[in-house]
């Protein structure tokens, strides 16, 4: 059993319109007002998708590229960029992210159904993401939307060797319509398939977003919230922010007598190379 939680926020996604949900970070300023207060609160880790002038998800490199400098300026978060973007994003694109030069960077292990859509990710495009950021020193965690991803990262493991860093990190998405449901029997299924040594936070989406978290946090796992994966507290209840989200799950962790990571904790934890 872990002693502490990491706690990862992911405050925007790809998926919701701004329109829609008024509280999205969308901005710069936006997004570096939520990690410098989600910081306080007890998150180590921003997962980051970023979005345009006209508030829809991008790729541009330019774009990422300053949105990772922003977060080490002004926060010491670990800082975490989506290689899955959006759903309809070319493999290309999606690759190029790496040139933005992050801590992490999410490695997808399959192809999953995604609402009505297909969030596509081929072995030959796990490979390459895989090996790119072993060569250029950027730490993946490992995404895992059903079981049988799982037996795709041995697989990746075995042929083509540990990530950098050395240390191998999944997030289970639980409760993606399409993929695996957003269950305790679901977590404890992937557990028994986790490779020697790994880590694991749970990333429940909608209303799995308080089953998966006691779940996880009860196996020693950790834990990943934000707006990207929920944007309604309880019925009836729009969540307000992303430091919503994560003060609940700061005060479940501290509940199960695991209180939040410090980033150098979590750099630690998960290889990352110590800032500066």
């Amino acid at each position: 059993m872990a002693a502490t939680t990491l706690i990862t926020v992911a405050p925007t996604g790809a998926e919701s319109a701004k329109a829609d949900v008024p509280a999205l970070p969308v901005t710069l300023d936006e997004l570096v007002t939520t990690a410098r207060e989600s910081a306080a609160l007890g998150a180590s880790v921003i997962h980051v998708h970023v979005r345009d002038a006209e508030a829809q998800p991008t790729l541009d490199l330019g774009r990422l590229r300053e949105t990772v400098a922003a977060l080490r300026e002004q926060t010491d978060l670990i800082v975490q960029l989506s290689t899955g973007g959006a759903v309809t994003d070319p493999e290309a694109d999606r690759l190029r992210v790496l040139e933005a030069g992050p801590d992490m960077a999410s490695c997808t292990m399959g192809t999953v159904n995604f609402g009505a859509d297909v969030f596509l990710n081929r072995w030959e495009f796990i490979v390459e993401l895989h090996t790119r950021m072993q060569e250029r020193g950027i730490v993946p965690e490992y995404e895992i939307f059903d079981l049988g991803q799982l037996t795709t990262l041995h697989r990746l493991l075995d042929k083509h060797g540990l990530p950098a860093g050395g240390h191998v990190h999944v997030d289970l998405v639980m409760g993606v319509p399409g993929g695996m449901p957003g269950t305790a029997e679901a977590l404890v299924a992937c557990l028994r398939d986790l490779p020697d040594g790994a880590t694991f936070s749970a990333t429940g989406i909608g209303r799995a977003t308080l089953p998966v978290l006691l779940a996880s946090l009860s196996a020693g796992g950790h834990l990943r919230v934000g707006m990207e994966d929920t944007i309604t507290y309880a019925k009836g209840q729009p969540v307000e922010s992303n430091m919503q989200l994560v003060a609940r799950a700061v005060g479940f962790a501290r509940l199960a007598q695991r209180p939040p990571a410090t980033p150098d904790e979590a750099r630690a934890l998960l290889g990352v190379k110590p800032r500066g």
